[in-house]
């Protein structure tokens, strides 16, 4: 029996959740108290982790707690990506934290559709930082996770399953570029890739807006939104605007990260939310990439 002719194709079919990592129930059964003292949606802020699939949340000082199915992944021993989508409610919000139990640190994404009157299916992002409240310990530590230029300049290939790969161009602190590998490849990836390439060429680049946030020595959240591909491609490509952040681990060249969007293929709408799990390698990319000008801006 050949197990690759058998599960190969199977595999391949989980796209950009093939190499995503068994989630985490560590959390089941913790109660998180958050200070968000930093950025946007500030307050009082609580995760209550029910159990493995439940958790009870609060942002901005609210009493009520509200139930989600959650999703959790772990980055290194002591950092959470934790997700859900909000039930029940138009236009669609997902929130992402990244509880840092190392440094007791957390840092908020409400990522929200609906803010634009010109582009509804377009996508905004909102970011907090604070602390997380620990019993009998007061918090003294003035540093927060935020906003950096340390990625500016990097250029890596993102494997996230053995016919999917990408290379992320991080040129700038608010925005990236994305190509695909040179290298050889599975001819299911060269399939995938020559598609995407052809796309983009109806673009007037591939930049997109980018949020780059250090979470500690080695790690950074990366949050990037397909928003100029909306405004210009709209329903051509059937992903509305999705919005992908990635807690990117780079003392492993590992990362976990989560997709939210919209898809209307085949002229139905669908609800996009995916945990995504990928492998970083060394690629060789051309140097205008970093050195373009960027399109979108005068």
């Amino acid at each position: 029996m050949n197990l690759v002719e058998k599960y190969g194709p199977k595999a391949a079919g989980l796209s950009i959740g093939q190499y995503c990592p068994p989630r985490c129930f560590e959390l089941a059964g913790k109660r998180f108290d958050f200070v968000l003292d930093s950025g946007e949606d500030t307050g009082d802020a609580v995760l209550n982790f029910i159990d493995e699939t439940t958790v009870e949340w609060s942002i901005k000082g609210g009493q009520t707690l509200k139930a989600e199915r959650y999703e959790c992944r772990k980055a290194d021993d002591w950092t959470y990506l934790v997700t859900y989508c909000l039930s029940n409610t138009v236009p669609r919000e997902n929130h992402t934290w990244v509880i840092d139990r190392e440094q007791e640190l957390v840092t908020f994404l409400r990522c929200t559709l609906g803010e634009n009157p010109y582009w509804p299916y377009l996508i905004d992002s909102h970011f907090a930082f604070g602390y997380i409240k620990v019993e009998g310990k007061e918090h003294t530590d003035r540093r927060r996770h935020g906003f950096t230029d340390d990625v500016a300049g990097t250029g890596v290939k993102w494997t996230y399953g053995h016919e999917l790969a990408t290379v992320h161009v991080y040129y700038s602190t608010n925005w990236y570029r994305i190509t695909y590998p040179k290298s050889s490849k599975p001819k299911a990836e060269v399939s995938f890739n020559d598609s995407m390439n052809e796309t983009m060429k109806a673009l007037p680049g591939s930049d997109e807006p980018a949020y780059y946030v250090k979470i500690k020595e080695g790690m950074y959240l990366v949050s990037v939104t397909e928003q100029n591909m909306e405004k210009i491609l709209g329903d051509k490509v059937g992903f509305r605007s999705d919005t992908l952040c990635f807690l990117d681990n780079w003392n492993r060249m590992y990362s976990v990260g989560r997709g939210f969007g919209t898809s209307t293929m085949g002229g139905r709408e669908g609800e996009i939310f995916v945990m995504i799990g990928k492998y970083g390698s060394p690629e060789e990319v051309d140097e205008h990439f970093f050195t373009d000008p960027n399109p979108y801006l005068v």
